[in-house]
């Protein structure tokens, strides 16, 4: 059953010795799965990729699958101790990156809680930059 909800994530992006943070606050869905659970929310102009649903998709401490859809596609998987090359669509165009994760730590469930990600992104095996996220539910 899907529930509404308001979800907090903060993105941390580290390239040398330089950190920017974003944080988004906005309202989506959680459901519980067989597998695990799913949270969906929209875009919007604030996060750049307006006109586009972004779900994602937990199966436990094991693979995270993040798409977007809608006026930019991506899929980014998160599976730790695995190199995924994934598609990532912006308005200025789309590429392929390699993702690395490092860590996932889950404890959503039907009533919320709280997800971290931690992984490293690369362009044609050159480092780009290594990355959080913090997802509240």
């Amino acid at each position: 059953m899907k529930k509404d909800i308001l979800l907090t994530m903060t993105s941390v992006q580290y390239i040398g010795k330089e950190r920017s943070e974003t944080e988004l606050i906005t309202s989506g869905t959680l459901e519980k799965t067989a597998d695990g659970v799913i949270v969906s929310y929209e875009e919007s102009e604030a996060t750049g990729f307006e006109g586009s649903k972004t779900t994602v998709t937990c199966k436990g401490n094991d693979i995270v699958d993040i798409r977007r859809q809608g006026a930019n596609n991506s899929t980014l998987i998160i599976e730790p101790g695995t190199k995924h090359h994934c598609h990532y669509g912006t308005p200025f165009g789309d590429f392929t990156v390699g993702i690395y994760a490092h860590k996932i730590e889950n404890s959503l469930d039907e009533d919320g809680g709280r997800l971290y990600l931690k992984y490293t992104v690369d362009i044609n095996s050159s480092y780009i930059s290594d990355n959080e996220i913090f997802l509240t539910i």
